[in-house]
C-alpha cells in the first residue's frame, strides 16, 4: 500500500497516467492515415484504445478513493488520540500532517476529472467517425 507515503502515491499515479499523458500520440498511432486506411481497422484500434483509456480511469479513481477512506479512518483515530492526550505534541503533529495528506488526496480526486475529460475529448474528437462507445 502506498497510501501513507503521498510522494510514492504521486509517481504511483504518474505511472498510471502515461496513456492519458501521451493520448494524442496513441490516437495517432491507432487511426490511420488516408494511405494506410484498408491495412488497418480504426474501428478496433479506437474500441481498444477507449477500453485502455475506460480501466485507465477506473484504475485510478479507485486508488485514489481507496487512499482517501484510508487517510480518513487515520485522521479519525489521531483525532481521538487527540482528545485523549491534547498535549500531546507528536500526536498533534501526526493529525495535521495526514489531514494535510487528505486534502491532498481529495484534490487528485479533481485532478483526474479535469484528465478525465480532457482524454475523453481527444478520443472523441479523433475517433468519432470510427467508434462510437455507448457512454459517451
Amino acid at each position: 500500500m502506498f497510501c501513507p507515503d503521498f510522494s510514492e502515491f504521486q509517481d504511483v499515479l504518474k505511472k498510471m497516467r502515461v496513456l492519458d499523458d501521451k493520448i494524442v500520440y496513441a490516437l495517432n498511432t491507432s487511426i490511420p492515415t488516408e494511405s494506410f486506411r484498408k491495412k488497418i481497422d480504426a474501428a478496433s484500434a479506437c474500441a481498444d484504445l477507449y477500453s485502455q483509456i475506460q480501466k485507465g480511469h477506473t484504475d485510478r479513481e479507485a486508488v485514489i478513493k481507496n487512499c482517501i477512506v484510508s487517510t480518513a479512518e487515520t485522521v479519525k483515530k489521531l483525532r481521538a488520540a487527540k482528545e485523549e492526550r491534547p498535549d500531546d505534541y507528536d500526536v498533534l503533529k501526526t493529525l495535521k500532517a495526514e489531514q494535510r495528506k487528505l486534502r491532498l488526496l481529495q484534490t487528485e480526486l479533481s485532478v483526474e476529472e479535469v484528465i478525465r475529460e480532457k482524454t475523453t475529448k481527444l478520443f472523441t474528437e479523433k475517433c468519432r467517425s470510427y467508434y462510437k462507445p455507448d457512454n459517451l
